[in-house]
């Protein structure tokens, strides 16, 4: 999956909001490519509720992978600020999506998913995150996560999945979008090569 994650604009500093804003955007990608990836390797995951509870869990997942790296990045409070747009962003998105196709009010579904990032937070925090990414009970918490929320017969398979490809993958995505968006120098526009014409 190709992101795009400089800014291309002046070389300013961003501030943490600035930052998350941006992040939200490429995280729900990731998610969705995630939901895309293991739907190709065989498992159902059927359009409804299922659907966006694998959505719901693997955001929860990618907050808490941000608010990680974050930690290393940002003082304390620039932290708070940057987790806590970053969960309200992908909250509105996914309330957005949900209720449109499944009925309920946008900010019902939003009030549920922020419950569920506080839930999450508290749980991930004790798994262990160093500079070289999560360890593996970190992934292996989002395939226990993920375990319920597929049928019968690929509740078991998922662990893998999620353990040896979707995890690594989507953490790989995420920390290079952030080194990408906390640079202050701005990528320049890229110049077109060939000739329109004959």
């Amino acid at each position: 999956m190709r992101i795009k994650s400089h800014w291309f604009r002046d070389g300013r500093e961003r501030t943490p909001q600035e930052i998350a804003d941006a992040l939200a955007f490429v995280a729900w990608r990731i998610a969705d490519n995630a939901l895309r990836n293991t739907r190709k390797a065989d498992f159902e995951i059927a359009v409804g509720p299922q659907y966006f509870a694998f959505l719901n869990e693997f955001l929860q997942f990618l907050i808490m992978v941000a608010d990680r790296i974050a930690y290393r990045r940002f003082s304390a409070e620039e932290r708070m600020s940057f987790t806590g747009t970053l969960a309200n962003r992908l909250g509105e998105t996914y309330a957005e999506n949900e209720s449109r196709l499944l009925g309920g009010t946008p900010a019902a579904s939003k009030q549920r998913f922020i419950e569920h990032v506080n839930l999450r937070a508290g749980e991930y925090a004790d798994f262990g995150y160093d500079e070289h990414g999560p360890d593996y009970t970190f992934m292996r918490y989002l395939a226990f996560c993920m375990s319920p929320i597929m049928d019968a017969k690929d509740s078991h398979w998922i662990i893998d999945q999620i353990i040896s490809i979707e995890a690594p993958e989507a953490v790989k995505m995420v920390d290079k979008t952030l080194r990408d968006l906390l640079e202050a120098e701005p990528r320049p526009a890229r110049r077109r090569n060939g000739t329109s014409g004959d």
